[in-house]
């Protein structure tokens, strides 16, 4: 996984967690202290935004940013995937 596609991923899980919390985007800015266009910008992933937004978005929605190991896809995995159009 690159780092877009890293990013991308991050502020989805974030957009969604803020959604099922029933939050907007100005609430969650005013919880953790930034301008309303850094959750928009954390939101989509924006690569150009300080990793501490990201962390500051996060804490405000009561998560907390982490690593986990990268898991490639099994040689199953991929043949599946091709056999039903995917790559």
């Amino acid at each position: 996984m690159n780092t877009s596609t890293a990013l991308i991923a991050l502020g989805a899980a974030l957009r969604q967690t803020r959604i099922e919390r029933g939050l907007t985007q100005a609430v969650v800015a005013e919880w953790a202290g930034v301008p309303r266009l850094k959750v928009i910008q954390v939101e989509a992933g924006d690569g150009r935004v300080a990793s501490r937004y990201y962390a500051q978005v996060a804490a405000a929605l009561g998560q907390r940013l982490g690593l986990q190991p990268a898991r490639r896809p099994t040689l199953e995995e991929l043949q599946r995937e091709a056999a039903e159009g995917g790559i």
